[in-house]
């Protein structure tokens, strides 16, 4: 037992970090905390009011049963007791349904204009993610990250390709599902900078476990610099090296499913790669990204994500050297 106790503290390890629903680094999380802190004052009450009214119920019974009875006086307070007490559970849940829906209606914001819109579009497993904007031309394409700026409220499309999936930023918002045939929406406006981390939240298949995405906020003027940098092709690679893995790349099976901009890989089955390196993480969050771990997902993707779409290529080490050395470079 002594050992085993230690390990109910570790529940308080979600309560800070890049992902926990207790952070408020956006107005609708900081919304919901705000909620939550009226429902649990509350029903704290209420819940300290039933226990104070059970010892008090059993220490009354306890002195009846002694050699000097207490007089019974339940019964003339019981009436007056039991009148208060229903008033107050009125009164208590009148107040949370009218918090609720005062804190409903002011996150709706029926009306209002955003700057962009994004849409995301979930996959077994791994998120599709478009930057849309009125110019065509502007559009950017990414995967399985978030970049938003500080203090602007974004508009989220969300959509489905195949199973239900649910959406979940937890420091900056709610959970919203994804589901197929249907276009659901959300609006994220973060208060704070910061790197966070969302994740899939609801169980989609085998690998549902492995479908995080990573979210920056940065400044409205770094979020526009990397909106520009997005919109540029893929660099040609000047090491022999790279430019043999991107001549294995863009000719060979994987252009049959993924896109870099600027090269003959032009499909969109699978992520974007255009600037795969500028990314913090690999399939969805599944390894963190670096030269050695983008050898380890090709060499090997059923090893590190079983049941994923993507099939093992076959490549000799130098081959898996080369690819790795150009995929490093799309920055």
């Amino acid at each position: 037992m002594r050992r085993a106790a230690p390990l109910l503290f570790l529940p308080l390890g979600a309560c800070s970090g890049v992902q926990t629903s207790l952070g408020g680094q956006g107005v609708e999380g900081a919304s919901f905390i705000g909620l939550f802190e009226i429902f649990l004052a509350v029903t704290g009450v209420m819940y300290v009011i039933v226990i104070a009214i059970l010892l008090g119920g059993l220490f009354r019974r306890r002195a009846n049963e002694g050699p000097t009875p207490v007089p019974d006086a339940r019964h003339p307070l019981l009436r007056p007791a039991l009148i208060g007490w229903t008033g107050l559970i009125v009164l208590g849940l009148s107040g949370l349904a009218l918090a609720s829906f005062l804190e409903d209606r002011t996150l709706a914001r029926p009306g209002q204009k955003y700057p962009f819109s994004i849409q995301v579009t979930a996959n077994q497993w791994w998120w599709d993610v478009q930057y849309q904007s009125s110019d065509v031309s502007h559009t950017v394409r990414t995967a399985n990250e978030l970049h938003l700026p500080v203090g602007v409220p974004v508009h989220v499309a969300l959509k489905s390709n195949d199973v239900i999936h649910s959406f979940w930023v937890p420091n900056l918002a709610g959970k919203q599902d994804l589901i197929p045939g249907r276009t659901n929406d959300l609006v994220l406006e973060p208060t704070q900078i910061g790197q966070y981390r969302g994740q899939c939240a609801e169980f989609c298949g085998r690998e549902h476990a492995k479908m995080a995405f990573d979210v920056t906020v940065e400044s409205p003027a770094a979020f526009q610099a990397w909106w520009s940098a997005q919109l540029a092709s893929a660099k040609p690679p000047s090491v022999a090296e790279a430019a043999a893995g991107a001549q294995i790349v863009t000719s060979g099976p994987c252009a049959m499913c993924h896109a870099i901009a600027g090269t003959n890989a032009s499909a969109s089955v699978a992520p974007d790669l255009t600037h795969l390196a500028s990314r913090r993480s690999i399939a969805a969050g599944t390894l963190p990204m670096s030269r050695a771990n983008l050898e380890s997902w090709v060499a090997d993707p059923q090893g590190h994500k079983p049941g994923s779409k993507m099939p093992k290529i076959p490549l000799d080490a130098a081959q898996l050297h080369a690819v790795s050395a150009y995929l490093a470079s799309l920055q």
